[in-house]
């Protein structure tokens, strides 16, 4: 049974960081790309970065790039998104996500990822 597990949201002021954190278990982790979602209230759930099984590749939507990294420990079995730099049009519910099979590609659509944290809400005050 594949359990997703983000942690590290909260308030912050605007211009300020968080590092959101995903513990992933019931898969073989190093093989999996993984991608950070968010959704703001009465919006899409939209990518906002991914990473592939090794980490050597990377997305990032236009809207976080330069502020926003994604990285992972497969030591760990867990990523990572350090957000720097927050607005508060970045305010919304963090989710980690992965695809259903080992080495897919998903793209930047969230019906290409099956397995779903429960979110971590992040709120950033101007």
């Amino acid at each position: 049974q594949v359990q997703l597990v983000e942690s590290g949201g909260g308030l912050v002021q605007a211009g300020g960081s968080l590092r959101l954190s995903c513990a992933a278990s019931g898969l073989t982790f190093s093989s999996y790309s993984l991608g950070w979602f968010r959704q703001a209230a009465g919006k899409e759930r939209d990518l906002v970065a991914r990473i592939s099984w090794s980490g050597g590749s990377t997305y990032y939507a236009d809207s976080v790039k330069g502020r926003f990294t994604i990285s992972r420990d497969n030591a760990k079995n867990t990523v990572y998104l350090q957000m720097n730099s927050l607005k508060p049009e970045d305010t919304a519910v963090y989710y980690c996500a992965a695809p259903r099979n080992p080495w897919a590609k998903p793209g930047t659509n969230r019906y290409a990822y099956d397995y779903w944290g429960q979110g971590t809400q992040v709120a950033v005050s101007s």
